[in-house]
């Protein structure tokens, strides 16, 4: 069997998103927002997605990489005729003292050796490609009204060449600019060239602000600014990924739209720009975290939510065909409507961020005190209630052990910001809540199989215990850690060191992919434990799976170690910085590791 790998790389300012594939084909990109519907969305159509490509005449190889420590991509195409290269950037660098990020897409196309034939493709669509544009040709750019919206691709190229698709020699440098509801005022070619070097150094400066050793240095930065790239500036919510539909497995049905934000990656997010000493980033998601929280109906919150902050996500299909033919393609995310009872505790274990890191300002501290208490108050409520839970089971609702050890960690959350602030109440409160969550944390573990397992009583083991580890509920030095990490190596761990969620039947059949994210956990457990040498050959392991860029997907299928799932998924490369981290927090290496 053939490996199935996303063979593309991405571009974005923080505003949108794009997905370039190796013959500088925009495949994906969704305006004005990560949640819009898309522009270009051959990924998940290739009739009636539209796209924009720059593709070359009689291709014999292509090559695709990154301009150093930067979001700006480079595509290199070689032809029997010659070579060209395509520079993609979405602008974005200081200007006036704030952060201009243009819904602005420009590609620079450079003639490398000899003469490359390439040929222009803009083919934008609206509504989910129910909208065909009206294309009006102007004299240096092309209009394409789609709706009440305006796309336009300015150019130095013919007009005639792009509207008629049509193949020409690539001899000097040529530049287009595309614009969505604004008019370019600038000149084009110094405006594009001015635009990517500035927005090339921005991103260097940004990798030179980061806290990041020299240990496995080049993942954790490539990490970090594709973390960076998912995080929505106007709010500063952070998406799980770009895309919708992907499915996790050929033919299975698991197709999901990720481009909202899950409050249960709250605590993982912030750890992630925390260790990596962000903190602008860390603020603007802290903020849109308590935001919503605040805003919320105050008895039950719902576990996604959108970047702009609404709470509801209607879920809806739409008539495309999906990717490589795997429907349903899928907008809205009705997990909006589950019950996920551990969220509350990992909103007030995010939240803990604004009392212990002296960087946050104390007034903010004084303001979510109420809050604190009113998600407290969630938790006494639901503690005992079973519920979907993070693996967002469609039909299945469980006393999971994963909630239990989420209030257990909100709870515990809870008591030390009650003794920052010198609120009694909250602490007594808290406490009593840190016994209850432990006994239900402690009903789910089985003594003849020594493992806490997915509820009480299951026969049913479940990635998610990883965590009882490296959230501190057990010590990594006790027999009980010991124990419950061979458990999961016994269960969940296959071929290639993937780790799955869980073994048994959803809602969707058995799981044949394993979740990337559960591995980079074995990996964080594996440090936690000082069992150094296993957990860097399983991180090692788990390289290996990210394409040609760096990048990670959502899913792994073992036995062709095909990518699957959304991409590249958010939560995969935060789950990489911090098990780095965990273990460089452990070890000692040379001065010329």
């Amino acid at each position: 069997m053939t490996r199935h790998t996303y063979d593309m790389g991405i571009i974005g300012n923080c505003g949108y998103l794009a997905h370039v594939d190796m013959s500088a084909r925009i495949r994906w990109l969704c305006m004005p927002r990560f949640d819009s519907s898309f522009v270009f969305g051959d990924l998940l159509d290739a009739e009636k997605g539209g796209e924009l490509c720059a593709s070359g005449v009689d291709v014999t190889s292509t090559t695709q990489e990154y301009v150093w420590n930067t979001n700006v991509l480079q595509t290199t195409v070689t032809t029997r005729h010659g070579t060209f290269r395509v520079t993609d950037c979405a602008p974005r660098f200081e200007q006036y003292g704030r952060v201009y990020r243009p819904l602005m897409l420009i590609r620079k196309l450079e003639r490398i050796a000899n003469t490359p034939r390439i040929k222009i493709v803009c083919r934008p669509r609206g509504d989910y490609g129910a909208l065909d544009p009206q294309v009006a040709p102007q004299s240096n750019h092309v209009r394409y009204q789609i709706g009440s919206d305006v796309v336009r691709l300015n150019t130095d190229i013919p007009t005639s060449y792009i509207v008629d698709e049509r193949s020409f020699v690539l001899g000097e440098t040529s530049y287009i600019i595309l614009t969505w509801n604004v008019r370019l005022e600038a000149a084009l070619a110094t405006t594009a060239e001015d635009f990517i070097q500035r927005t090339c150094d921005y991103w260097q400066r940004w990798v030179r602000g980061c806290a990041i050793g020299r240990f496995y240095q080049r993942d954790v930065i490539r990490s970090a600014l594709v973390l960076k790239l998912h995080q929505y500036e106007d709010t500063g919510a952070i998406i799980a990924s770009a895309t919708t539909s992907l499915p996790e497995a050929p033919g299975t049905g698991r197709t999901w739209d990720y481009r909202y934000c899950w409050l249960r990656d709250a605590h993982f997010c912030l750890t992630a720009f925390n260790r990596l000493g962000q903190f602008e980033e860390m603020q603007r998601f802290a903020k849109f975290i308590e935001n919503i929280a605040a805003a919320g109906p105050g008895d039950r919150y719902p576990p996604v939510v959108g970047i702009e902050g609404s709470l509801a996500l209607p879920e809806r299909i739409v008539p495309l065909s999906g990717y490589d033919g795997n429907g349903p393609v899928r907008v809205g995310n009705a997990a909006y409507e589950q019950v996920q009872n551990d969220i509350y505790g990992q909103v007030i274990y995010a939240l803990l961020q604004l009392y212990v890191d002296e960087r946050f300002p104390r007034e903010p501290r004084a303001a979510s005190r109420h809050l604190i208490a009113s998600l407290l108050g969630i938790i006494d409520r639901c503690l005992d209630d079973p519920d979907a839970s993070l693996w967002e089971f469609r039909e299945i609702e469980r006393r999971h052990v994963y909630t239990a050890l989420s209030h257990w960690v909100g709870a515990k959350s809870a008591q030390k910001i009650a003794r920052t602030v010198g609120d009694e109440p909250l602490r007594r409160a808290a406490t009593r809540l840190v016994v209850r969550a432990e006994a239900r944390v402690e009903a789910c573990y089985d003594e003849q199989q020594g493992a806490y397992m997915q509820e009480p009583g299951s026969p049913y083991h479940d990635a998610s215990t990883l965590q009882l580890i490296t959230l501190g509920y057990l010590d990594p030095r006790s027999e009980r850690a010991a124990r419950q990490l061979e458990a999961i190596e016994k269960h969940l761990l296959t071929r290639g060191g993937l780790i799955y969620r869980y073994t048994h039947p959803d809602d969707f059949g058995m799981q044949t992919t394993g979740f990337l994210v559960c591995s980079f956990w074995y990996v964080e457990a594996l440090a936690a434990m000082g069992r150094l040498e296993p957990a860097l050959k399983e991180l090692e392991l788990l390289r290996g799976y990210a394409n040609h860029l760096g990048l990670f997907s959502e899913d792994v299928e073992p036995d062709t170690q095909s990518q699957w799932g959304n991409f590249p998924q958010a939560y995969s490369h935060v789950g990489l910085i911090n098990a780095v981290l965990r273990i460089s927090s452990k070890i000692e290496y040379p001065e010329f590791y």
